[in-house]
C-alpha cells in the first residue's frame, strides 16, 4: 500500500470513531496547550527583560563595588572580619568605596566617566507652586547614559546632561500638586537635607556660650538644615520599561555629591560609597574590564549581561515548571492513546485479517496504525497550540493592563515553536502506539477472519 492511501485510511478510521478520538486528542492538548503557555509566557518575559535592559542600562555600563554584596546585599560568610569602611545596604554589612579607589578608577585607560552612586534621603521636598506644603520623595541621580520619557519640557534622551541647578519630577507628583505638566515647567523645587549634629569640643561649646549664650550652644550642637533650589525641566513619564515603579525625582551627580557631602559630614559614610558607575571606553568589551577589575584591583563589576542572566534565571525557572506540568499531562495522555489503540485492535481484528488476505503486508498494517496515532498526535498538538494562542490574545490586554505594559504583551506566540510543539506531540502519539500496532501487525490473519 502506497503512504498516502495509508495516511488516508488512518484518517477515515479516526472519522468513525469520533468521540474516542476526540476524546484522545483532548487529553493531548492539555499538555500541549501548557508547553505552549509556558513558552509564550517565556518569550514574552524575556522580550520584557530585554526592553527593561536596554532602557534603563547601558550596554557598555558597569557598576562597581567593593565586593558582591553591594549589588545583591547578602553575604555568604555568617562571620565576617570587621573593616572600618563598612555601610549597610540592603540589611548586610558591605565593604564601601573610597575616595582612593575611586581615583584608581578614574585613572584607568579602559574606563571612563566613573561617577560614585549618591545615595540620597532628603527631608523633605517643597514645591514653589505649593509652597504651603513639605512633601517627601524618592530622589536618584540622573544618569546621562539612559533615556528618560518625558510628557512635558526638555527631551531627555541619552546623553543629555542635567543641569546642577536643574530637576526632573515625575509625571505621578502631578495628581498631588493639582497642576499640569506644562504649567509646572520652570517652577521651582527645593531639596532640603539635614546634617547631624557634629561632634564639638568643650573649647568650642565654652566658646559659644561667651559668644551668644545658650542660643549658641544649642546652634552649634543641633542639625543643621540644607536647602536646594531647582527648576523643574522636565515632567517625566511613566513607561512599561522602567526598571522600578517607585517614581524617583532626578538630579545631576554634582548636585547629589553636594548634598550628600552635607547630609554625611562627620559620619562614618562621608565621601564613601556603595557603589560607583562607569563607562568602558570604546574598542573594550565589559566583560574583560570586569576581570581586569576582579584581578589588579580586587574590585567587583556587574554588567548589563550579567543583571540579564540574573533575570533569566527566575524566568526560566517559571517556566520550566509550567513545561513540567505539561510534560506529566502528555505522560497520562500516553497511555489514553495505547488504550485507545488496543481497543482499536481488537474491534477491528477481522478487518484486519481481511486486510492481510487480500495483500497487505505486516508493516502495512503497522503503519496504519502508527499513523493513526500520529493524526490523534497532530489533532491533539493542534488543539493545544491553537487554543494556548486563542487564549493568550484574549488575555494579554488583560495582563497588560494590569502590569502596565503599555502595547506590549506579556503571552507572546512563536509560530516555529507551535509548529515544533505540534510535531513532536505526534513523534510522542507514533511512540506511544508502538505496541498496539505491533499487536496488530503480528496477528494470524486465519485466526482474525474467524473472531466474533
Amino acid at each position: 500500500m502506497k503512504t498516502l492511501d495509508i495516511v488516508r485510511r488512518a484518517g477515515r478510521n479516526l472519522r468513525r470513531a469520533k468521540l474516542r478520538t476526540l476524546l484522545t486528542s483532548v487529553a493531548i492538548a492539555v499538555g500541549g496547550f501548557a508547553i505552549t503557555a509556558s513558552l509564550m509566557a517565556g518569550e514574552g518575559a524575556r522580550q520584557y527583560i530585554d526592553r527593561i535592559i536596554s532602557s534603563n542600562i547601558n550596554p557598555q555600563g558597569l557598576m562597581i563595588g567593593k565586593a558582591s554584596e553591594a549589588f545583591t546585599g547578602r553575604s555568604n560568610k555568617p562571620l565576617k572580619e570587621y573593616k572600618p569602611d563598612t555601610g549597610t545596604h540592603r540589611g548586610a554589612e558591605v565593604e564601601l568605596l573610597t575616595l582612593d579607589d575611586i581615583a584608581k578608577l578614574k585613572a584607568r585607560s579602559d574606563l571612563k566617566d566613573v561617577t560614585p552612586l549618591y545615595q540620597l534621603n532628603p527631608k523633605y521636598l517643597t514645591f514653589s507652586t505649593k509652597s504651603d506644603k513639605k512633601y517627601t520623595g524618592e530622589v536618584a541621580m540622573r544618569d546621562s547614559g539612559i533615556r528618560v520619557e518625558t510628557v512635558a519640557g526638555r527631551m531627555m534622551s541619552k546623553g543629555t546632561q542635567l543641569g546642577d541647578n536643574e530637576v526632573i519630577i515625575p509625571e505621578s507628583y502631578l495628581e498631588e500638586l493639582g497642576i499640569s505638566a506644562d504649567k509646572i515647567i520652570g517652577s521651582k523645587l527645593t531639596l532640603t537635607v539635614e546634617q547631624a549634629p557634629q561632634k564639638v569640643s568643650e573649647e568650642d561649646i565654652a566658646k559659644a556660650y561667651r559668644q551668644r549664650g545658650e542660643a549658641g550652644v544649642r546652634e552649634l550642637t543641633s542639625s543643621k538644615l540644607k536647602h536646594k533650589e531647582l527648576t523643574i525641566v522636565a515632567v517625566s513619564k511613566k513607561s512599561p520599561e522602567q526598571a522600578t515603579n517607585t517614581p524617583n525625582t532626578y538630579i545631576s551627580p554634582e548636585t547629589a555629591k553636594e548634598l550628600t557631602e552635607f547630609a554625611t559630614l562627620g559620619t562614618p559614610q562621608y565621601q564613601k560609597y556603595i557603589t560607583a558607575s562607569a563607562t568602558v571606553a570604546d574598542g573594550k568589551k565589559p566583560e574583560d574590564v570586569k576581570k581586569a577589575l576582579k584581578d589588579e584591583l580586587n574590585l567587583s563589576a556587574v554588567t548589563s549581561k550579567d543583571i540579564q542572566e540574573l533575570l533569566f534565571t527566575f524566568v526560566n525557572l517559571l517556566q520550566w515548571i509550567v513545561f513540567g506540568f505539561g510534560v506529566l499531562a502528555l505522560v497520562v495522555s500516553i497511555f489514553g492513546i495505547v488504550n485507545t489503540q488496543y481497543i482499536s485492535v481488537l474491534e477491528r481484528t477481522q478487518q484486519i485479517g481481511l486486510m492481510k488476505a487480500l495483500g497487505a503486508s505486516r508493516r502495512d498494517i503497522a503503519r496504519l496504525f502508527r499513523y493513526e496515532a500520529a493524526w490523534v498526535g497532530f489533532l491533539g498538538g493542534a488543539l493545544g497550540v491553537l487554543g494556548a494562542w486563542g487564549i493568550g490574545e484574549l488575555c494579554n490586554p488583560m495582563i497588560s493592563g494590569a502590569l502596565n505594559l503599555g502595547e506590549h504583551s506579556l503571552l507572546i506566540f512563536v509560530p516555529i515553536s507551535g509548529l515544533v510543539i505540534v510535531v513532536g506531540l505526534m513523534l510522542v502519539a507514533i511512540i506511544a502506539g508502538f505496541l498496539p500496532s505491533r499487536k496488530a501487525a503480528k496477528l494470524d490473519p486465519i485466526e482474525a477472519l474467524r473472531t466474533e
